[in-house]
């Protein structure tokens, strides 16, 4: 092809002289300058690309011509947020139109091949990307689902400076020229499948941010059932009243607590219901064939052969989940490695299509997994569960779940625990939050877990300190204090982190009164800092929440004294008044908050300020039986706590909406106690109260009976309540069996308490005994 097939010869010559001319100006410059204008060049290649200079912009965004959603969503992502930065609007458009050398391509681009770019889409699966300079262009190019979204949520991250600590705390840096460096920026996560169980998490644009696998509901997509689904796949409700065969023999008797997974009906119900699932849902990959959440496994002989063979009751488990999984080739059935079936199985291997869900709920949290030697058990079987299982989930845990809002020093875990994990083949994860709204950090551990998630290599205390910096601004150097103390405590006093512990089993190693006082000085001085700003004071005062809370929790525990809900001021018991001054201003800002619950599954913010008003009106109440001794009758020696004494039912102090403190606790039998008032009293009221939470086997006594004596031998009735509340329900509840009656001489009272025995067939913990929780009997 020749010039003059396009111009005319006059114009030629005329290019012709002008190249002359040109090459003479050039060759007419002296090395040195050359030299200056080479190296000039160079300083601006460095710079590579310049997007927005003063407002204007010669770039287009660049989508391919048949886009995905995430493709065209991550155009209009990304056009906003420089919108934002700069005040610049660049035009998004299609790659079948004119070329340019001023473009930000995005996505799988057909002007990657024009450019000989390998994207290597093996390499980046489906959430991976490159974001690379090339000559003037900017790509943007990800894997098959959101990987090119997820490019551009990392390059406003991490290339301009923009953040999103939580749904309503963001930082986009404003400035008229944006101008970035040679990128060559691949990322291809370890871990396929991220999701964390926390609330600020549920929203759409965070989800996308952080790379996180679930929708602003907080449901997972992919999965059609997630866990413990026996019993949705074998209903009791159905099924066990015409064939208690199909579930567990426990102590020679069958009960709806797990299913008999050597019954070959069970096997063919389970398919069935779950090929019925599936068609309702075909679109989801993952189905939960998995244990429901108790103990009470099946020890027939059928079962027990397998598991006795494969050393562990996962024996059983994979031997009928393969069976399922040969059913349903196109799709993963998941399964739970968790508590009994936690241990792999000796010989059995899980099917190309069986997932394995590995729970760690028995790791304490003080130290990293694999440097617990208490761990070392779970440590032995991600590494077992590893080699023989090609997917991996692990379900991790967190915070504290018997308190939410709670102090819970585990920060400096969440990153080593996760390295471990993905190093060990896990390639899913699962890490369990605050199912509820809040919790103590609930931004920060949020914020934190989703980069660890995406890069368990990632660098904890940066992160760390980013979000302390950008979310509470002045103060986050000393918030970040105050989580170094709390850490370094923990550690020196070498005692374990528990998920199910309490601020009082923290009394004497990270929350001691001393530390306390340290910590509460450490939050005066950052609401001090940022006084003058009502958005970070309150974000100030939440952070502070969980250390008001741990203190009001040991108040209830000492119950009287120093460190108590009472003292006594000239002879007389009255509440402390600073402490009485913390519960309103705690209940009002949880409300605020929006927090729902303080403890799993029960206990409302105004159902805790209710519990603490409750024992203001009870108070400290020195009764005839105060002080005296209690002797047993039942339970037994073996089922009473090795903490009890013979005071513990009449010292004065009262139970709560934590049952792990100032309740008597033990399970399967009636309670049945004689006080000796040590003289005889006129006696016209007695009383006792009781704590239920039903779902995890503490209930109610059915009956409360209150006799009077005078010898101690012969016992008069003078009294019997009976309870009105259900056990169907969640949540914690407190009842005062009260009797009031003509008033009797007595020296002796005796306290019977009639358990239900075991739960029903229909409760989560069928089979199982009842717990009973008692506190104070009063005697006026």
């Amino acid at each position: 092809m020749t010039a003059g097939k396009f111009l005319s010869q006059k114009s030629v010559d005329r290019i012709a002289i002008l190249t002359t001319i040109l090459c003479f100006l050039v060759f007419s410059i002296p090395v040195s300058a050359q030299k200056r204008n080479k190296k000039k060049s160079t300083e601006k290649v460095k710079e590579a690309v310049v997007l927005v200079e003063d407002e204007v912009s010669r770039y287009r965004i660049v989508v391919p011509s048949s886009a995905t959603v995430h493709e065209l969503k991550a155009s209009t992502v990304l056009q906003d947020y420089l919108l934002q930065i700069s005040g610049t609007a660049i035009p998004i458009v299609s790659s079948d139109k004119h070329r340019s050398r001023y473009e930000i391509l995005l996505g799988q681009n057909e002007r990657l091949d024009e450019l000989k770019i390998d994207l290597n889409l093996n390499t980046l699966k489906d959430d991976g990307f490159l974001i690379k300079t090339d000559s003037m262009r900017l790509v943007i190019a990800g894997g098959n689902e959101k990987g090119t979204l997820y490019g551009v949520y990392t390059f406003l991250e991490k290339y301009l400076g923009c953040r999103m600590y939580s749904p309503n705390v963001k930082i986009i840096p404003k400035q008229k020229r944006i101008a970035i460096g040679t990128i060559h920026d691949l990322q291809v996560p370890a871990i396929t499948f991220r999701d964390t169980h926390y609330r600020v998490t549920w929203d759409a644009e965070y989800t996308d941010w952080h790379k996180l696998d679930h929708n602003e509901n907080g449901e997972r997509p992919d999965w059609g059932m997630w866990v413990h689904t026996f019993n949705e796949l074998v209903s009791p409700e159905i099924y066990f009243q015409a064939h208690p065969e199909y579930y567990s023999m426990v102590n020679g008797e069958r009960i709806p607590t797990q299913l008999c997974l050597t019954n070959p009906d069970v096997l063919q119900i389970t398919i069935q219901n779950l090929r019925r699932k599936i068609a309702q849902n075909p679109s989801a990959t993952y189905w939960s064939v998995s244990q429901n959440d108790n103990k009470n496994f099946c020890t027939c002989d059928n079962c027990k052969a397998i598991d006795d063979r494969e050393g562990s009751p996962s024996g059983s488990i994979i031997n009928f989940v393969n069976q399922v999984a040969d059913q349903f080739p196109n799709k993963m059935i998941s399964t739970l490695a968790y508590e009994y079936g936690r241990k792999a199985p000796k010989t059995l291997v899980p099917r190309e299509n069986v997932n394995i869900m590995l729970c760690s709920i028995e790791a304490y949290r003080h130290k990293p997994i694999d440097q617990d030697p208490e761990s070392a058990d779970f440590v032995r079987d991600v590494e077992d569960w590893g080699k023989i299982s090609k997917d991996i989930i692990v379900w991790d845990y967190v915070i504290q779940f018997n308190n939410l809002i709670s102090p819970f020093p585990n920060l400096h875990v969440l990153q080593p625990n996760i390295a471990f994990f993905a190093k060990h083949g896990v390639n899913a994860m699962f890490e369990q939050g605050n199912r509820e709204v809040g919790g103590e950090f609930a931004a920060l551990r949020a914020y934190m877990i989703s980069k660890f998630l995406w890069n368990p290599n990632e660098n904890a205390e940066a992160v760390m300190n980013d979000f302390l910096n950008g979310y509470y601004s002045v103060a986050g150097p000393v918030i970040g204090k105050y989580i170094n103390e709390m850490r370094e405590s923990l550690i020196s006093a070498e005692k374990p982190l528990r998920i199910f512990g309490t601020p009082n089993e923290a009394a004497n190693s990270y929350l001691t009164p001393t530390l306390i006082e340290r910590y509460g000085k450490i939050f005066d001085e950052a609401e001090a800092m940022v006084a003058d700003s009502a958005i970070l004071l309150e974000r100030v005062k939440i952070a502070r929440q969980p250390l008001e809370f741990a203190i009001m929790e040991q108040a209830k525990k000492n119950f009287f004294g120093p460190l108590g809900v009472f003292e006594k001021v000239n002879g007389r018991w009255e509440i402390k008044t600073a402490l009485r001054a913390k519960i309103d201003p705690f209940t009002d800002l949880c409300i605020r908050e929006g927090v729902t619950q303080v403890k799993e599954w029960s206990t409302s913010p105004e159902e805790y300020r209710s519990a603490m008003y409750r024992l203001f009106s009870q108070g400290m109440n020195e009764h005839l039986a105060f002080g005296k001794k209690v002797k047993f009758v039942s339970p037994s020696v073996t089922n009473i706590p090795v903490d009890a004494n013979v005071m513990m039912l009449t010292d004065g102090k009262r139970g709560s909406h934590d049952y792990d403190y100032n309740w008597f606790s033990f399970p399967g039998e009636n309670l049945e106690v004689i006080i000796d008032l040590e003289s005889s009293q006129t006696v016209k009221r007695i009383e006792s109260a009781y704590y239920q939470y039903a779902f995890w086997l503490r209930v109610l006594p059915k009956k409360v009976e209150y006799f009077v004596s005078q010898d101690g031998q012969t016992f008069e009735l003078v009294a019997a309540v009976n309870n009105t509340l259900p056990i169907d329900q969640y949540g914690g509840q407190q009842r005062d069996f009260i009797a009031q009656f003509e008033p009797r001489n007595a020296r002796y009272i005796k306290v019977k308490a009639h358990t239900i025995g075991n739960t029903p067939g229909w409760h989560p913990g069928a089979g199982r005994p009842a717990r009973m929780l008692v506190d104070e009997i009063v005697v006026e």
